[in-house]
């Protein structure tokens, strides 16, 4: 008797420890054990890069799944996935619902975030500069050359700003960061409209440019007067000065998880075709404007089933259990309504060697 009690406990010992495990989003991942030791190779958006490090370090710790992600620009991830060289591309720059089916893809948004203006100014901290969108499109405009500059004086009554060079540094590289950025310049300036218009690469009216959001990290670090373009999580890192900004509302806005999800609050994914949604001007007293979706690309027709249910695993648990992860880096999780909308098209799409690969 004392036996069966004994055995009893350790049982119930063993549910309670799963079930708090479970709880506190450190649930054990048992995966078929022919998965153990698959390697997932991606490249892509440097916009996710920290989270996605992140996600797949955990991953690896539960599963022993290896993701490998290459940190190498929007554009050479979709040029990379339309190749065929990796499993998965990921890009802050969606593709039309056109050229995915020319290409037999299928994307969806894994994660949301900000684009921020950060600062190299002697004196300057974070949040101190204000730039309304007149003034952030003249700098890159090269209309505006000095920090003193009468535009900056009006956003910016009370600050001491000086009498010094202003050096513009963006993306040397195809990138989903200058997608958005562009994207949001195009539509709050007519003269950028005009002159330059947006995409993952354009021809910059003047500056410096930087490979990935390290490199125009380093260069805004590097140089006095600098000022250049990041995804949140770089200026966090590395203790840049970042900018407030004007948004459509008339209010000037810190970025952050929750300016960033007030900007995502009337995204309609459910009637984008492709999930194609573009987050930058969006209303809303809170929003911040330079917020955008980062998405990952897959093939519809995968060749290896077990590689291809790996894959979807990883992606599957980073939206379900790496949300706490994800806002400590101040990104937002896509909401449940939006993951259970993508793994219903995964359901319904995605095929290998004939087979349905989800669930």
């Amino acid at each position: 008797m004392k036996a069966k009690l004994a055995r009893a406990f350790i049982i119930l010992i063993a549910f309670a420890t799963v079930l708090t495990a479970i709880g506190c989003g450190r649930q054990p991942v048992r995966p078929p054990s022919e998965r153990k030791g698959v390697v997932i190779n991606g490249a892509g958006a440097t916009f996710p890069y920290p989270i996605y490090a992140k996600w797949a370090n955990r991953y690896y710790e539960l599963t022993g799944v290896r993701i490998n992600y290459q940190s190498i620009g929007s554009g050479g991830g979709v040029q990379q996935i339309k190749a065929g060289t990796v499993d998965f591309g990921a890009s802050d720059a969606p593709l039309t619902a056109k050229e995915l089916d020319q290409f037999g893809l299928i994307q969806f948004p894994m994660v949301m975030g900000g684009v921020v203006p950060v600062v190299n100014i002697k004196g300057i901290k974070a949040g101190d500069l204000r730039l309304s969108p007149e003034t952030l499109a003249g700098i890159y405009l090269g209309k505006i050359t000095k920090w003193n500059d009468p535009a900056l004086k009006r956003d910016n009554p009370g600050l001491s700003l000086p009498a010094k060079s202003i050096t513009v540094v963006h993306r040397a590289d195809g990138s989903g960061t200058t997608w958005i950025f562009t994207n949001y310049l195009d539509k709050i300036s007519k003269e950028w409209h005009t002159r330059v218009g947006f995409g993952k690469a354009v021809n910059w009216p003047v500056g410096i440019g930087g490979k990935g959001n390290e490199g125009v990290s380093a260069y805004v670090q590097r140089v006095d007067g600098a000022i250049g373009y990041v995804e949140y999580a770089y200026a966090l890192q590395n203790r840049m000065s970042h900018a407030k900004l004007k948004n459509k509302s008339g209010n000037y806005v810190d970025p952050s998880a929750a300016s960033f999800q007030a900007a995502a609050a009337g995204a309609d994914w459910k009637n984008a075709p492709g999930y194609y949604v573009v987050l930058t001007d969006q209303p809303g007293k809170d929003s911040w404007p330079i917020t955008g979706a980062s998405y990952i690309i897959i093939h519809k027709k995968q060749n290896n089933l077990t590689k291809a249910k790996a894959m979807l695993g990883f992606f599957d648990w980073s939206y379900r259990h790496g949300g706490e992860m994800a806002k400590a880096l101040n990104y937002v999780p896509m909401p449940k309504s939006v993951v259970d909308l993508v793994e219903m098209r995964w359901k319904q799409e995605l095929k290998a060697n004939g087979k349905a690969i989800w669930p």
